[in-house]
């Protein structure tokens, strides 16, 4: 299994790149986003296990970079997702995948953008969230987190001694401090967006998926462990709730007893397994893949 790494967008001296793991023969395609809380992290993270699985079904896997948080707000951050979607498609005759059948994959961060690209305006035809979140207005963020206070305090200064003053789109686990800190004070969506959520409400309402669910929504399966420290189980059980009362297919499996990140950690458990197996049925079927 052959890997390329392209750059597919390029802001100022920043390249921002994906690697590619091509199955060509129209086969349909899997643009995964990392998470990181939208601050760090890096294509990177989908772990080669996961990636055989994938290759081994029949799909061109393609993992994504994004610019990060604090320096580039969530606007832009956004707009790379959507120029990495527009990306895969006119790369298409080049690889020789089919960019017609794409689905969008990603965890914690990953899940949500994945999500948010489902009320935009290039859709793709199906969604597998990994612990994502629809609703970035909820208290679970806007407040301090009971879980992350827990820990020692991370001061202002420490934070941003954590987090480079350029424009960045790969981000290692140093700058996790930044993230404890905002999550200790309830700024992780000022900080990320440059907004208030009471003053600009509205604006950030646009970045939110469970306002924005229309009957186009594309198929969505959920996946999310109910003893989730870092995203609550509730954003996919809520988020799937709603994508049912709207009509839209929906799934959610819920990995008993499992925390954050449970796709890696927990990856050979019978239970991760088993989903697994329903993801990739759940893929095949939206994607009109044959065996």
């Amino acid at each position: 299994m052959k890997k390329e790494t392209v750059v597919y967008k390029k802001v100022k001296d920043c390249p921002i790149q994906a690697d590619i793991y091509n199955n060509s023969n129209n086969s349909p395609v899997l643009l995964y986003i990392h998470g990181g809380a939208l601050m760090f992290g890096s294509r990177s993270w989908l772990p080669l296990n996961q990636i055989e699985l994938y290759h081994k079904a029949g799909f061109t896997v393609i993992s994504v970079d994004y610019r990060l948080a604090p320096v580039t707000k969530l606007y832009d951050l956004v707009q790379d997702i959507r120029d990495a979607i527009q990306w895969v498609k006119s790369a298409a005759p080049q690889y020789g995948f089919d960019a017609d059948k794409l689905a969008l994959m990603g965890g914690s961060a990953g899940g949500y953008l994945s999500l948010l690209m489902g009320t935009m305006e290039m859709k793709p035809k199906a969604i597998v969230s990994f612990y994502g979140y629809g609703d970035i207005l909820g208290d679970w963020v806007t407040k301090p987190s009971e879980y992350y206070c827990t820990r020692p305090l991370v001061s202002k200064e420490q934070a941003l001694q954590a987090i480079e003053h350029n424009i960045v789109s790969e981000g290692d686990w140093s700058r996790f401090n930044y993230y404890l800190y905002c999550r200790q004070q309830g700024v992780w969506l000022t900080e990320m967006s440059g907004l208030d959520p009471l003053q600009d409400r509205s604006l950030l309402e646009m970045y939110n998926p469970i306002h924005n669910i229309q009957p186009d929504y594309p198929p969505a399966l959920l996946l999310h462990g109910d003893q989730d420290t870092d995203v609550p189980y509730e954003q996919s059980v809520m988020m799937h709730e709603r994508l049912r009362k709207i009509g839209v297919e929906a799934e959610l499996i819920t990995i008993s007893g499992a925390d954050h990140v449970f796709d890696q950690q927990l990856f050979t458990a019978p239970e991760v397994q088993q989903a697994f197996t329903r993801v990739i049925e759940f893929l095949k079927q939206q994607l009109m893949v044959s065996d």
